[in-house]
């Protein structure tokens, strides 16, 4: 596993501190699963990114085991296949952080970098990761579009512009003016569960990203 960032300027410590309860379950898996990643999981993609993607935090046995973003886990072999789809990664995905796979023009973020219990960070861990976000998405000179995957997501990139949650509804689909020529596409989380029920569906999925490449800048 490896800890390369492409922005190493936006990572959280490997023994951040600023979330007492992820803090703990980190504590304890480290102890339970000494030869996971078990650390704020750091971006991974293109530097020079048009497209950031930013999802909610790492799952348990998918990023916070390899230490890449989306991988390990149901919702990254979701993700990844449409990133193939549609042109916006290179090789082939096998769901471990040394296959070799990168991207084009898009990186994976998270607005929760560490592990949380349940996947359901609360309001505290959310804001205290936001830093990291905010220095992540300030750092990619080409970025254009932010595709949230998931209200959690949503909400945290339209705080960080200062936007008001009412005037920006999270939705499908949804499309939002953000500050600096910027827009925010919102899709629903790719995660097991959302599949499992039919509220996201691979077409659904695609079509998201789909439409992110309609609003691609002529230029990049």
């Amino acid at each position: 596993m490896s800890d390369h960032s492409p922005l190493p300027f936006a990572e959280a410590p490997k023994n951040c501190r600023r979330c007492p309860r992820l803090v703990g379950l980190r504590k304890s898996l480290r102890k339970d699963q000494p030869e996971w990643w078990n650390a704020p999981v750091p971006a991974f993609g293109d530097p020079n990114a048009w497209l950031a993607i930013v999802g909610l935090a790492p799952g348990k046995e998918g990023a916070n085991r390899t230490g890449r973003a989306f991988t390990g886990d149901a919702s990254g072999d979701l993700l990844f296949a449409t990133l193939d789809k549609v042109g916006l990664s290179d090789g082939e995905f096998q769901s471990r952080a040394d296959d070799g796979v990168t991207l084009s023009g898009t990186m994976i973020l998270n607005a929760v970098k560490c592990l949380p219990p349940e996947n359901k960070p609360n309001g505290a861990e959310i804001n205290n990761c936001r830093p990291y976000l905010i220095k992540a998405l300030d750092g990619l000179p080409n970025l254009k579009v932010i595709l949230a995957l998931g209200k959690i997501a949503h909400d945290s990139v339209i705080r960080m512009t200062g936007g008001r949650l009412t005037d920006h509804k999270f939705a499908h689909g949804a499309v939002h003016s953000l500050p600096g020529n910027r827009i925010l596409i919102d899709s629903y989380h790719c995660s097991r569960y959302n599949v499992n029920t039919r509220r996201l569906t691979e077409n659904m999925f695609q079509e998201v990203f789909e439409q992110t490449l309609r609003v691609k800048p002529k230029s990049l």
